[in-house]
């Protein structure tokens, strides 16, 4: 009797390490409470980077010189055809890098021989590794491309890109922009690249929006600047993104990274009808777009005279933004404030090959459930509009680009086994198309 009840205390025992051992595997479907330590003062990453339906207007639309704050006409309007006639959805956004060099076409190696970031903390740096990667073998990703270390300006890789895009869905690709001569701490100068994604985007029937990121010196005097420069170099393209409603409003929209750097009543100078320097009513009035990272921060978003606000992080529980559990409340805010919410999902976050410290924020892709968990969370606040962090962030992890084994000498990289390098493509696609099927019954 002993033995039996020996055998069966083993068993229980076994049986709750199962368990719990799952639990532990399924943790980061979940949203975490409170919020992470990745940086101080919120200045995260500076390194790096529903009721209506959208819908890219052609360069020969005309535009609205007008700009009424996002109300009643754009609340109301109707389902537009969206692409959906070529299986491509313009509500679908997702963030694009063009940061990337290799010694053929650029001389050297850009961002894939990112440097490894020291923690803040001097203590706790001093417990992780320094120095830079080397490519090809070693790069700044836990990933690897299936077109390797590439370059951005490779006409073949755009194309390969935008055809990966396409057949995603995903309408609108939301480049990341620096203006010209300037860039990130790890790269060159970009700008030059724009026109030839406008041009790769357009034969594949996709559209571009710009993500102004923060550059040393921006302010609202500076943005104003820049975005009457990318209007009028791009504004007239046929891949420039524009959205119209059926009260006739045609505006570029522009996604503002680290928005909260600037106080909100320096941007409402910008963005507010009386502002000193206002674009609102001017041909280079646009909607804008602010990252939400704070609770307080939508408060400071309204009274800046953004149009809306998006949560860019891809990882579930690193912000209040990024939170999935906070996008009900969020999306009532905007809704009773007539701004927009873009809630913003991925795939998986993983930036330890650059941050080896920042373990902590990493989200398993669990094969392709913490996707479809994020994009669930998503519809069921019906938004206008999902962005999808990223396309090709390779440095964090979040990239739905294809990706291949790889084994070396001293790495062993991540991959979508047991699934094909098209998992997370073929996942995009899926749900854009549930995005859109159940945007129509809202709308009904």
């Amino acid at each position: 009797m002993a033995r039996l009840r020996r055998k069966a205390c083993v068993a229980l025992f076994l049986f709750t390490l199962f368990v719990f051992g799952t639990l532990m595997g399924l943790r980061t479907l979940k949203p975490t409470e409170g919020f992470s330590d990745l940086a101080p003062g919120l200045e995260f990453m500076p390194i790096i980077g529903g009721k209506l339906d959208r819908r890219s207007a052609s360069s020969d639309t005309a535009v609205s010189q007008g700009h009424p704050r996002i109300g009643g006409d754009l609340k109301a309007a109707a389902v537009s055809n969206s692409g959906q006639d070529k299986g491509i959805f313009y509500d679908v956004h997702i963030f694009y890098y063009m940061w990337y060099g290799n010694p053929q076409l650029d001389g050297k190696y850009l961002h894939w021989d990112h440097v490894l970031v020291p923690h803040w903390d001097p203590k706790i740096a001093a417990s992780y590794p320094t120095g830079k990667h080397s490519p090809p073998e070693d790069i700044g990703s836990s990933f690897y491309p299936e077109l390797g270390p590439y370059s951005s300006r490779d006409p073949e890789v755009l194309e390969s890109h935008m055809e990966q895009i396409e057949a995603a869905g995903a309408g609108v690709v939301v480049v990341s922009w620096y203006p010209p001569g300037m860039s990130d701490d790890n790269g060159e100068p970009t700008e030059d690249i724009v026109q030839a994604i406008l041009e790769a985007a357009h034969r594949h029937g996709l559209k571009v929006a710009f993500h102004i990121q923060p550059y040393l010196g921006r302010s609202d005097h500076s943005v104003h600047e820049n975005v009457k420069y990318i209007i009028d170099r791009y504004g007239d393209h046929g891949a420039f993104y524009r959205f119209s409603t059926n009260a006739g409003t045609v505006l570029p929209l522009f996604y503002i990274y680290d928005s909260y750097l600037t106080p909100p009543e320096a941007w409402a100078e910008l963005l507010s009808s009386t502002g000193a320097h206002s674009l609102r009513g001017t041909p280079y009035d646009a909607l804008f777009m602010a990252l939400i990272v704070e609770e307080r921060h939508k408060h400071d978003i309204l009274a800046a005279g953004f149009d809306g606000m998006y949560t860019y992080f891809a990882s579930n529980g690193f912000s209040f933004g990024s939170s999935h559990q906070n996008w009900k409340a969020v999306k009532a805010f905007c809704d009773g404030n007539n701004l927009l919410f873009v809630p913003s999902v991925g795939p998986g976050y993983i930036d330890t090959s650059i941050r080896p410290w920042n373990n902590h924020n990493t989200r398993n892709r669990i094969n392709g459930r913490y996707y479809e968990t994020a994009l669930q969370a998503a519809l069921s606040v019906r938004p206008e509009v999902v962005s999808i962090t990223s396309f090709n962030e390779w440095h964090e992890g979040t990239q739905i680009e294809r990706a291949v084994p790889k084994k070396t000498v001293t790495r062993l990289y991540l991959d979508y086994q047991p699934h094909t390098p098209d998992l997370y493509l073929e996942l995009t696609r899926r749900w854009a198309e549930q995005f859109n099927k159940e945007k129509e019954q809202w709308l009904m």
